[in-house]
């Protein structure tokens, strides 16, 4: 109990220290998707969420319009449906920092598993959904461990599993201090 309390604080906390830098953040990008391709600069995704939840999860759009309608599917470095920005916004991770909104309500977390795609629900084996057991996180172990595409949902499952079973405050800290470091050598984003 102590723990999710410590660790809502610390989302709250951690968002209002970036508040001010991310408005400027947020300005600039919001020019740079205007200039470089019409439609909407935040995208909306339905996605599944603590004790599979659905809630509307925010990204800046990445995409040519309607290139990608729910999400699947996957893309990879070369794939074309993909804007000029949005290939630097997938890269560095800025795209997925309208999440932000979503920590601020409460729908996610610092850290944990990435909410998930609703059509992928279908191919969890039932001991995987485990990982619907907690909110889930802006990062978390397996974006830390190389965060491939290509990696299977069981892998997936298996690797936000394992950061389930060794939920702590110390533990959190340990990713939040490595992803800035995966972030910035770009591994396994496209």
């Amino acid at each position: 109990m102590l723990y999710k309390v410590t660790k809502r604080l610390l989302d709250l906390i951690f968002f209002m220290i970036a508040l001010p830098f991310l408005i400027i953040l947020y300005s600039i990008i919001f020019i740079l998707i205007k200039l470089d391709s019409p439609g909407p600069v935040i995208l909306k995704q339905k996605r599944i969420g603590k004790d599979m939840q659905i809630f509307t999860m925010y990204k800046f759009r990445t995409m040519y319009i309607d290139a990608d309608i729910n999400g699947l599917p996957p893309t990879d470095e070369y794939d074309k449906r993909v804007t000029t920005v949005g290939k630097f916004l997938r890269k560095s991770s800025l795209d997925e920092t309208p999440q932000f909104i979503n920590l601020f309500l409460g729908q996610m977390s610092l850290v944990g598993p990435r909410p998930e795609i609703q059509a992928l629900l279908p191919y969890y084996q039932p001991a995987e959904l485990k990982r619907f057991d907690v909110i889930p996180g802006l990062t978390g172990l397996w974006q830390i461990s190389g965060r491939k595409n290509k990696q299977s949902i069981s892998q997936k499952a298996s690797i936000d599993i394992e950061y389930i079973n060794q939920a702590s405050f110390w533990f959190d800290l340990k990713i939040l201090i490595k992803t800035p470091l995966v972030v910035l050598k770009a591994r396994g984003a496209y």
